[in-house]
């Protein structure tokens, strides 16, 4: 695929992470196919754009939610008219400064083209814990932090 059309899948990401840090749970929810999916970092699985909607909403209006900071590591199309997207992302939590380690997590998006509109079929947030293996948590902290700077 050419660079544009990946730049414009990573654009597709940053507008993801972005509506998540403005607390938007419509804009997250419109970045979807009408029948996408989201998997949340606690497990929680939300298909369509409104349950997607429905799920997000309290968790903004409730919820001081961290600011992800994330950084895109591949995209792989899959055909012409579908790539997937592998990025990781830490957060900030409200009031400070540095990431909280513990909430580390790797992003990983499925997504389609319908007519060169891309949309997220597939949202999956795995935490990044990698149990008892501490330093490859310190390294993609470390590397997370680099975009703090």
């Amino acid at each position: 695929m050419n660079s544009s059309v990946s730049n414009e899948v990573q654009a597709l990401y940053q507008q993801l992470v972005d509506a998540w840090n403005n607390r938007s749970a419509c804009a997250m929810a419109n970045l979807f196919t009408e029948e996408g999916e989201s998997i949340g970092f606690d497990g929680s699985h939300s298909i369509g754009r409104e349950e997607i909607f429905s799920h997000l909403k309290p968790i903004f209006e409730d919820h001081p939610t961290a600011t992800y900071v994330s950084k895109v590591k591949s995209v792989r199309f899959l055909g012409s008219d579908i790539a997937m997207v592998r990025a990781i992302a830490g957060m900030v939590p409200p009031g400070q400064s540095d990431l909280n380690p513990k909430v580390n997590t790797h992003h990983t998006l499925v997504v389609v083209s319908n007519e060169g509109n891309w949309r997220i079929q597939l949202f999956q947030n795995t935490p990044a814990q990698f149990h008892g293996r501490p330093e490859l948590v310190e390294q993609m902290t470390e590397e997370l932090r680099e975009l703090l700077k």
